[in-house]
């Protein structure tokens, strides 16, 4: 894949179809899900379908681009499974050029099949296309969104997205992926390990750091929290109304 020339872009649409980027490249990650936030795309992205597995658990995804060959579980593996389950666009990418892998690919499920090395903008058309031919024949944009609320906040658990009243508040990847867990659990109590998770997700000592960053980001007296609190020897909850 070439480099594409970098551009300032202005902060996305919430309707911004979110794409998830799954490659064990992390030199392709990197440029796939740069090019792709610069044509107006939402990214998460995925070293491995372990890891990949973890962020449908946490996201609503608009289309998945998917490299076939990882180490472990394939491109082809993940593909299966998914669509077991979803419907989601999938655009499969391969250096190989046998076609054979094309044929397996599309009789999994795939809706289109592009060969590395390729072009940044045959991405874009492909990518769109298969979005605009949803099965659903619904746009991302009208699909159920699900948010919770806390005091002046309020999270979009699909969009992974952070507001205070009309204002966006930025939070980091981890932020994102703790909030998700804990908006999910509905005001529940959530363990430690839970939030620790394990392969993209940080080590359990990490989690009292991440929850102090996010209360900064959420609470009027950070040492008083009313929303992010700690329930003594289990973990944290989400105070949601």
């Amino acid at each position: 894949m070439a480099s594409p020339e970098p551009r300032i872009r202005a902060e996305l649409p919430d309707h911004a179809p979110h794409i998830l980027v799954v490659d064990d490249d992390r030199r392709v990650r990197e440029l796939l899900s740069r090019y792709l936030y610069e044509q107006g795309f939402r990214v998460t992205a995925a070293g491995n379908v372990e890891e990949a597995r973890q962020r449908a658990q946490s996201f609503v995804f608009d289309a998945l681009v998917l490299d076939v060959m990882m180490p472990g579980e394939n491109g082809f593996d993940y593909a299966r499974q998914v669509r077991e389950t979803s419907r989601v666009p999938i655009l499969m990418l391969t250096a190989r050029s046998n076609p054979n892998d094309r044929v397996m690919g599309l009789e999994i499920g795939a809706d289109d099949y592009l060969p590395k090395p390729f072009e940044p903008r045959e991405l874009i058309l492909r990518l769109n296309n298969i979005i605009k031919r949803r099965p659903d024949g619904a746009p991302p944009s009208d699909r159920t969104i699900a948010t919770v609320t806390f005091g002046p906040f309020s999270y979009r658990i699909d969009r992974g997205e952070l507001r205070r009243d009309e204002e966006t508040i930025r939070i980091t990847d981890r932020e994102r992926e703790i909030l998700t867990i804990l908006a999910e659990a509905k005001g529940g109590n959530v363990d430690r390990d839970v939030l620790a998770g394990n392969g993209g997700l940080a080590a359990e000592r990490t989690i009292d750091v991440q929850i102090n960053r996010l209360r900064r980001k959420t609470e009027v007296d950070p040492g008083n929290p009313l929303f992010l609190q700690t329930v003594r020897g289990i973990g944290y909850r989400l105070a949601i109304d």
